[in-house]
């Protein structure tokens, strides 16, 4: 589905209400956390996904340099959030355990904790209704290069599936023929089967405002979408995503940043073309985003659209 936003907005501006709903994990990152957090996985973000340089050399807690996503102002008030930006480059390989180094990837993922642990946090915010909220901006001096699939916004049970995802560029091909995608420079919302739900095209010096309602008994999706200062407003309806396993096995790590997927090489093996995560062409090019407006929180009861007020959540 592509974005209709302002009809949808004039249809959803008479179920606004002035309500709370419970903030079960909040990335919206204040001023006094510092580079030095970062670098030390302090709540509420684990930084070790990343290359073998400090976490603070891939992201940059930006200050008052740059202004987020106005959606979580009470205006007129100053936000009171810092954006962060998260870049790779050709040091960002990621090695599991200390070994075993992910060379088909450059990474570096932000990884929502309580407590210094992921798995306290998964129980909390991953039952009921759920509602996974962030905000996505380009950067306009470390581009992304398209011909690349990018994954950089999901839940990853231990499986290595995701329950959703958020992808930018070209899926990867095994085909060393391939060619870049018509919509590599779209947001595309991908179901746990990997199916498009809702895709937008990505424009710079915009900020792109997403919410993913997540049922976890039923396990279905709901996507909530706006640009800049518009409320958010719900852009599918509620979508089955079933393949999604039952119960803790279906639950996961949240994590967001850049997950760079390599081009195949005409010289690898058949076997090696197949291996995404060990073979392939990467640049080496430095590349990044920019992230506000991180949180999650209960659905059951509403969604926050910005700005203090709640609509309800999308319903069969």
């Amino acid at each position: 589905m592509l974005a209709r936003i302002p009809k949808l907005l004039v249809l959803a501006a008479v179920s606004l209400r002035v309500a709370a709903t419970p903030v079960l994990f909040d990335g919206r990152i204040p001023h006094n956390y510092t580079q030095a957090n970062l670098d030390n996985s302090q709540d509420p973000f684990l930084t070790v996904v990343k290359g073998t340089e400090s976490a603070s050399h891939y992201t940059k807690l930006e200050g008052n340099e740059m202004a987020p996503t106005p959606l979580w102002r009470v205006f007129p008030f100053k936000a009171d959030e810092q954006v962060i930006s998260v870049s790779i480059d050709n040091t960002s390989v990621f090695s599991p355990g200390g070994n075993n180094p992910q060379y088909g990837f450059r990474r570096t993922d932000i990884i929502a904790e309580r407590d210094g642990s992921p798995s306290t946090l998964i129980p909390i915010m991953e039952n009921g209704t759920t509602v996974f909220h962030f905000s996505i901006k380009a950067d306009t001096k470390h581009f992304l290069d398209y011909r690349h699939e990018y994954q950089i916004v999901f839940i990853e049970p231990s499986d290595g599936s995701h329950v959703f995802g958020i992808q930018l560029g070209t899926p990867f091909s095994s085909d060393p023929n391939a060619r870049p995608a018509k919509d590599a420079h779209f947001f595309k919302v991908l179901d746990h089967s990997l199916n498009v739900l809702f895709r937008t095209p990505f424009i710079l010096g915009v900020w792109y405002n997403f919410a993913i309602q997540v049922d976890w008994e039923a396990r279905t999706l709901g996507v909530w979408y706006s640009i800049e200062g518009f409320p958010l407003v719900p852009v599918t309806g509620l979508i089955e995503n079933t393949s999604q396993q039952e119960g803790g096995a279906g639950k996961g790590e949240f994590h967001f940043g850049v997950l760079k997927l390599p081009l195949v090489n005409p010289s690898d093996t058949p076997e090696q073309q197949g291996d995404v995560v060990h073979f392939g062409i990467q640049e080496g090019t430095t590349e990044g985003l920019h992230y506000s407006g991180v949180f999650v929180e209960s659905g059951e009861k509403g969604v926050s659209v910005g700005y203090g007020l709640t609509s309800h959540p999308i319903r069969k």
